[in-house]
């Protein structure tokens, strides 16, 4: 196991000889060594004896050999935990079982409950129900008295291990569920099912639904083509489900895995590897508290420990470096799709309990957030049939301001036909610099009209940048000349609200926020999706002009050549990266040092140092509890996705809280040697 609870697990397909257990068993002895760094191993139903033998398994030279070749499988199992399947006999009746295995002992037997006895299954008429066991324990030779039922765990950890048995899984009410009740997070099924048409989409559909219900890991390993095919197929199908997402599945038949010579015993047939968060698993348990609501039958079961390794070694398992931006473009469209009707549905009900004669004013200012909030805004005129100038785009240029952006911010406004007005702010800035007795920069405004200002302020030093009142004059006009209009219409996205990346009173305030909940690294594509799907002509051009336009609040002066001095990932850091540690801080519960392992490990879209890295979860953290007091009192906003940081919703936080806790966990992570 991974010091930061992430456990390697290997669902796993051997080539079977039918009714040759010694066969089956070097076969997934050779199959441990090719898994030998995965944590748990999980073969599939039958796995000792092969699945399809018949009448054959009442015979008791199958069954006594299969006894004996688990004995000596189970002195051959070192530092992991391998589950196999075997039938049992157990005072004249026989159950199929799957045998626990680990360090050399048999951990337990766990029968199948529910037995098909429809189209092509016939186990009734060798097996019972694992229900009709009346003993909780079974001698085994050489092993003692071992437990055997449907109620043990095995525990290692934070890792609780449950195990059910192919069609205990497609039943209304799988053990799995109660396994997971009682506390299990990594749930093991060994599986003999064959392939038919359409049968392995829905099989897929129902691993990840169960692992989401019951907020687990959930392992599942078929038997494969090396059954017998007297009549079946078997498809060799494994794959591994966490809380609702399938992170890994093996080739199967239909998606190229090839019969192999029976002769041909080494290896695996097929399998899947995967690293499982359990420190997630558990984050996500103490979340949805109704899963725990069920407990009448916990205290029926049995938990019995086991001990893995615990060793730092690179995660086996993609980490997805854009959490809120899915890779697949088919998926990417349908997400976009998604928050941008959910945003005009939201703005849709909040302004019909507005006057009609009131307008919607909205800030431009051409870049990524406003030109969003405006095509929601013209979007729901579009939906409920309203003249789009009740919309009114105020563009108000500052000291900041580039030519680029206020000439987008122009030609987005007069292409979708709202209500434009442009008012220069800087003359009222100035008087309120002069009311207030400030110096912009340690410069004296008395001698300066506005363009002379303008210009003695881009002849400024770098090092004399830096002046937090001149910044929030700026943004505190802004909203004022908006509030004086009508009903202000909020443009912030949800990363700047993490951060805090937004002038208290200012641009955190509105009366409805649509963009609340959407993070920076979405904005970019739900701007280009709108260009790319519903405009054309010019209108596309400007909006795809805007995407590829710096991120900056336009604050600070402009450089003597009139470019940006004030971009906002070259001072807190690229928003990809605190994009990243919001949702697996937020949504994750992911402490640090594991934020830091993720990272990195992703593929971002530039390359960073690990240090690099952790300089800017240092900012992220720093930001993120010393910004809690911006969101405890932001405007109403509808939620697009599984993270928010609405303090009604899903964020409840002391805006005193203290970060020295994450910090030193991060620093511990960097220097091993911090105490």
């Amino acid at each position: 196991m991974h010091p930061l609870d992430f456990v390697r697990i290997t669902a796993a397909c051997a080539p079977t000889r039918v009714a040759d257990p010694t066969a089956n068993r070097l076969s997934m002895e050779r199959a441990l060594i090719e898994s030998s760094d995965s944590d748990i191993i999980v073969f599939g139903e039958l796995s000792l004896s092969g699945y399809t033998c018949g009448e054959l398994f009442l015979q008791r030279t199958l069954l006594d050999a299969c006894l004996h070749e688990l004995t000596n499988l189970a002195r051959s199992v070192g530092q992991q935990l391998v589950v196999v399947g075997l039938p049992l006999d157990v005072h004249g009746r026989l159950f199929n079982v799957a045998a626990v295995l680990c360090h050399g002992r048999i951990l337990g037997l766990v029968p199948k409950l529910h037995l098909p006895t429809y189209g092509e299954f016939y186990e009734a008429r060798w097996f019972h129900s694992g229900r009709e066991l009346t003993q909780s324990e079974i001698d085994i030779p050489g092993y003692g008295s071992v437990p055997i039922g449907s109620r043990l765990l095995f525990t290692c950890g934070l890792a609780t291990v449950g195990v059910e048995i192919c069609e205990d899984l497609w039943v209304p009410n799988p053990p799995s569920s109660d396994h997971a009740v009682a506390g299990a997070n990594v749930l093991l099924n060994l599986s003999a099912s064959n392939e038919t048409i359409g049968k392995a989409a829905y099989r897929k559909q129902l691993v990840a639904m169960q692992s989401g219900r019951c907020i687990a890991a959930y392992a599942y390993a078929s038997s494969g083509p090396t059954e017998s095919t007297t009549d079946l197929v078997f498809g060799g199908h494994c794959l591994i489900a966490e809380n609702g997402n399938v992170l890994v599945q093996s080739q199967r038949v239909g998606t190229g895995l090839c019969l192999k010579p029976s002769s041909q015993l080494d290896g695996l047939s097929s399998s899947a590897t995967v690293d499982v968060d359990l420190d997630r698993l558990g984050h996500d348990r103490r979340t949805t508290q109704t899963m725990h609501q069920m407990t009448d039958e916990v205290s029926t079961y049995r938990s019995i420990p086991f001990e893995l390794p615990v060793a730092s070694k690179p995660l086996h398992r993609w980490i997805d470096p854009h959490p809120f931006v899915p890779q697949s473009t088919t998926e990417l469209e349908q997400r976009c799709s998604d928050v941008f009707e959910i945003q005009c549905a939201s703005l849709a009900k909040r302004v019909a309990r507005i006057p009609e004669s009131m307008p919607l004013t909205i800030g431009v200012s051409g870049g990524l957030d406003s030109t969003l909030a405006v095509l929601v805004a013209v979007k729901m005129c579009d939906m409920l049939s309203w003249d789009r100038k009740r919309v009114v785009g105020l563009t108000m240029p500052g000291f900041g301001t580039t030519q680029r952006t206020k000439n987008n911010a122009e030609s987005l406004m007069r292409l979708l036909g709202i209500r434009s007005e442009c008012i220069d702010i800087r003359s009222s800035c100035l008087q309120t610099f002069q009311s207030l007795g400030h110096k912009p920069f340690g410069v004296d405004t008395a001698s300066y009209d506005i363009d002379g200002l303008q210009k003695v302020l881009e002849e400024l030093p770098a090092d004399r940048r830096n002046d937090l009142v001149f910044e929030n004059v700026q943004a505190r006009m802004r909203t004022l000349l908006l509030m004086s209009r009508g009903f202000v219409l909020g443009t912030g996205d949800m990363s700047e609200l993490a951060l805090g990346w937004c002038t208290y009173n200012a641009d955190h305030m509105s009366m409805y926020n649509v963009n609340c909940s959407v993070p920076k690294t979405m904005v970019r594509f739900l701007v280009r999706y709108v260009a790319e799907q519903f405009a054309e002509g010019e209108l596309r051009r400007v909006l795809l002009q805007i995407v590829d336009t710096p991120i900056t609040p336009e604050l600070l002066p402009l450089g003597s050549d009139q470019s940006i001095q004030q971009e906002t990932e070259g001072t807190i850091g690229p928003y990809e990266l605190h994009d990243f540690f919001l949702y697996h801080f937020v949504r994750g519960g992911a402490s640090p040092a594991k934020i830091l392992l993720l990272a990195s490990q992703a593929s971002f879209d530039r390359q960073y140092t690990r240090q690099e890295i952790a300089e800017v979860l240092k900012t992220f953290i720093r930001r993120f509890f010393a910004a809690q007091f911006k969101r405890s009192c932001v405007p109403d906003g509808p939620k697009v996705g599984t993270v928010s940081l609405s303090p009604r919703g899903d964020w409840r936080m002391p805006s005193d809280a203290e970060c020295e806790a994450w910090l030193a966990d991060l620093q511990r992570a960097i220097d091993p040697k911090t105490t």
